[in-house]
């Protein structure tokens, strides 16, 4: 079948909050270590050396920024800022540990995907909504090219509940893994008949990570 249009969701290199297992928001998020930094670079001349991307999107947060100026200077591509594609809003979450945040809450966000997980917080159906959407305009906007997004771990989740038609409450029942500097990969392609469907080419794909520390 052939290739029509590629999305190439990218998660960020390691975070100090990550590492601090804390909610790393727009107040709090403090940038990538310095394995994040090295494992972002690995992916960038993976990237390189494979298809080229013909434009390059990224999410605000400071980890996500980071990232992506890597890509963009590794890849020659320009980079663009997209809010849309903002991790969640943590609201009063913002920098507390995720251990508290989700004792408090009872689970996780998508357990309960309709209630704010904290005060102020953006509920997790919220987010796939905001996040979907947005992916939705840039396919539309970039039909017919490879676009590559540096984003979060709930991006995948996003494109994967677009892609697929998920339902409002599949999250309490099925999630994506996506590990830090990860590759996902979905074609629309268009077969014989020519009808259009997404393949998922690949998921949570570390392989470039093999020579990190």
């Amino acid at each position: 079948m052939a290739v029509i249009t590629s999305l190439l969701l990218t998660r960020h290199g390691e975070a100090h909050c990550n590492v601090a297992g804390v909610a790393g928001g727009e107040k709090t998020c403090t940038g990538l270590t310095e394995r994040g930094r090295t494992q972002v670079r690995l992916l960038a001349e993976r990237l390189c050396a494979e298809a080229p991307a013909d434009v390059l999107y990224a999410a605000p947060r400071r980890r996500v920024q980071e990232s992506a100026q890597i890509l963009s200077q590794t890849l020659g591509l320009r980079l663009h800022i997209e809010p849309g594609l903002s991790g969640p809003d943590h609201g009063e979450a913002d920098g507390r540990p995720w251990d508290e945040i989700k004792a408090a809450f009872g689970g996780p966000a998508q357990s309960d995907p309709d209630r704010p997980y904290a005060p102020g917080s953006e509920t997790w159906n919220h987010y796939l909504a905001r996040a979907g959407a947005t992916l939705s305009r840039l396919i539309r906007r970039h039909e017919g090219q490879r676009i590559l997004i540096a984003g979060h771990g709930e991006t995948v989740d996003a494109a994967a509940t677009l892609l697929l038609g998920l339902s409002s409450g599949s999250s309490t029942r099925v999630g994506f893994e996506s590990a830090h500097a990860s590759i996902t990969c979905w074609n629309m392609q268009r077969n014989r008949f020519g009808q259009e469907v997404w393949i998922l080419a690949a998921l949570n794909d570390t392989g470039h990570l093999a020579s990190a520390p």
